[in-house]
């Protein structure tokens, strides 16, 4: 006798040993036993997860005759009368089954719709099975929708596809649509498990696992695994044989990246993929797993106790716990994006291992700076780093160079003068949105810092400002309407070191000595302290403080304060910043704004407009124009 293999021995013949698909079975079970039988039924769902199974399983609940030979449609068919053996066996008359993937003209159709006219000839109800429905030409579907809609109270239809999207909706709306689901590797591992244990042959819990996640949840895929790695591993299945058989990695492998990657270990990060290239193993499957294991990490960072349910045998839960309390979480969420691109990027590369080995530096360089895990705090190959107090130099200083001499103490900017006011006449060109007039002068003189287009070229460091005056007192601007109020003024606490670093980091913008990462480094940060050539920076983002950032920005300072010598060293801390360059800005530009509404508010001709025409302003149209060098803002 040939041998039947595991799929087709073990089919489901009735709808309590179909599996995974509770939902259908539901649904059918019910309405066979009220008798609301539908005429035309659709199956869609993935290969592998019981389409033709349940085809079949409801053909013989319509014609089952019951072991007495005087039973009814029901929906536990007792597959041992004639219909139930004929319909397993595939040689019921009654019962037709199409496959529409080599039978999708409108001929094929037209003769299986001719048997439609006559009764069954043994059974209660013929069925019409047609699978991979959507492969039908147009012109077939149109010869069968008539039909379809009404048939004979003794036909019933029965369609399957794997593709509902390719299925007319004239087909669709006449059809009770079933999706039956991807079954989930537990599900799998447990049927698996009995499927062995019924034909007798050992097997390690972790070669079912990997079969599982292998099948993607498909059944027939998982059960024809297992009869491959049968015959591989000569009736037996063991981990190294089933993983071999694969191609999947380890994920011990895993693990281990993982874990470098978490301590900052390059060295070990690229031991590893050597050994991984070594081996010939998949740099795909590699980055696959990483994912899954990092997809499960997250879960265990966002909700400690979901693994309350898992199988304490499995290894793999142990170690992905600790990694979960080891990596931060916002460096999971990192990590897991960075494998799903480098997935789509590997067949962009020349070499695949190549390409692994880039993901997997991609993976430490954007690993977040100064960052502490539990393994590093435990194994001891990352030091905490140490804040630095407000007021001292630090322990640890970041590229550290000599300095022959400080920078000399600023001296005083001479505040600007105000220009008079000038009113303008009515015969004068009426004003744009834009302010092209000079504003009116406040009845106070402010001094305020240089802004970057009022001087481009290199200035001295004795020449910088160092000291604010007094803050003058808020005038109050027109509003314009509730819609247009201004956003409130950011808060700005001014200081001595606020209008050096203010000013020297506008010029370097203006020049165009910093960009991107640096030049916003610059911007938000806050100058601390000025001691021994030794430059302390306050930043509120931890993003910011990058060692290529600071290198690249003491650089701009060397050339921006040729008369200092070299470079003051510069040191990075966190906290809270009170006076930075782009809190300046933003409340320079906001005062702008201000006065620009002020003069367009006040503006005669403006207010002619509004008074004898009823004109309006609309809120958001007065734009600043940009100030000119040398002259107020």
């Amino acid at each position: 006798m040939s041998y039947l293999v595991l799929a087709r021995k073990y089919r489901p013949r009735n709808f309590s040993e179909m599996v995974g698909q509770s939902h259908v079975v539901q649904a059918l079970s019910n309405a066979l036993g009220t008798q609301r039988l539908h005429h035309a039924y659709l199956f869609t769902g993935t290969r592998g997860v019981g389409k033709t199974t349940i085809s079949r399983i409801l053909a013989k609940s319509l014609n089952c005759l019951g072991v007495d030979g005087q039973g009814g449609i029901t929906a536990t068919p007792c597959g041992v009368c004639q219909a139930c053996t004929d319909i397993d066996s595939g040689r019921f008359v009654d019962y037709t089954e199409l496959d529409a993937a080599s039978n999708r003209g409108v001929d094929e159709i037209a003769q299986l719709l001719e048997q439609a006219v006559y009764k069954p000839v043994v059974g209660r109800f013929k069925v019409f099975m047609i699978d991979e429905v959507h492969m039908l030409t147009n012109t077939a579907f149109n010869a069968m929708l008539k039909t379809l809609e009404e048939p004979p109270e003794y036909l019933k239809f029965v369609l399957a596809t794997t593709d509902p999207q390719k299925v007319p909706a004239t087909v669709l709306s006449r059809c009770l649509q079933f999706n039956l689901r991807p079954m989930a590797p537990e599900t799998i591992l447990e049927h698996l498990t009995q499927v062995l244990r019924a034909e007798n042959i050992e097997s390690e819990p972790q070669a079912l696992r990997l079969l599982a996640r292998a099948a993607r949840g498909s059944m027939r895929d998982a059960l024809s695994l297992t009869d491959q790695a049968i015959a591989f591993g000569s009736g037996q299945l063991q981990e190294a044989s089933v993983r071999q058989m694969l191609g999947s990695v380890d994920r011990s492998y895993v693990f281990q990246l993982l874990d470098a990657l978490a301590r900052g270990d390059g060295k070990s990060v690229i031991e590893t993929s050597e050994v991984l290239r070594l081996n010939g193993l998949s740099a795909a499957s590699t980055l696959e797993e990483m994912a899954t294991v990092l997809q499960r990490m997250a879960v265990l960072q966002a909700v400690p106790g979901m693994d309350a349910g898992d199988d304490d045998s499995d290894p793999e839960i142990a170690a992905t716990a600790r990694l979960a309390q080891t990596m931060p979480a916002d460096e999971t969420q990192l990590l897991y994006s960075l494998c799903l691109h480098g997935r789509a990027e590997l067949g962009l590369a020349p070499d695949d291992y190549a390409a692994l080995t880039m993901v997997l530096l991609r993976l430490l360089a954007f690993k977040p700076p100064g960052a502490t895990t539990a393994a590093a705090a435990q194994g001891g190959a990352v030091e905490p780093p140490k804040k630095p107090q407000p007021e001292s130099v630090p322990a640890s200083v970041v590229a550290a160079r000599p300095v022959a001499a400080s920078v000399a103490p600023p001296a005083p900017v001479r505040p600007p003068v105000a220009a008079p006011p000038v009113r303008p006449s009515l015969e004068e060109n009426r004003p744009s949105a834009l302010v092209q007039r000079t504003p009116p002068a406040p009845d106070f003189v402010a001094s305020r810092e240089p802004l970057p287009w009022e001087d481009a070229l290199p200035m001295p460091a004795s020449a910088l400002p160092a000291v604010t005056a007094p803050a003058p007192a808020p005038v109050a601007a027109p509003v314009l309407s509730p819609a247009a109020a201004a956003p409130p003024a950011p808060v700005v606490m001014n200081s001595p070191l606020g209008d050096v670093w203010t000013a020297l980091v506008n010029r370097m913008v203006a020049a165009e000595m910093i960009g991107a990462l640096v030049r916003e480094l610059a911007l938000q940060s806050e100058l601390r302290t000025q001691a021994d050539g030794v430059w302390t920076l306050r930043v509120e983002r931890e993003s910011l403080n990058q060692a290529a950032a600071r290198e690249k920005l003491q650089l701009a300072l060397q050339a921006a304060l040729p008369d200092s010598g070299q470079a003051p060293t510069l040191v990075v801390e966190l906290g809270p910043v009170g006076d930075s360059p782009a809190r300046r800005n933003a409340a320079a530009a906001q005062e702008r704004q201000r006065l620009a509404e002020e003069t367009i508010q006040n503006d005669p001709f403006v207010q002619d407009m509004m008074r004898d025409w009823g004109a309006r302003i609309v809120p958001g149209s007065i734009k600043p124009l940009a100030p000119v060098a040398g002259k107020p803002i």
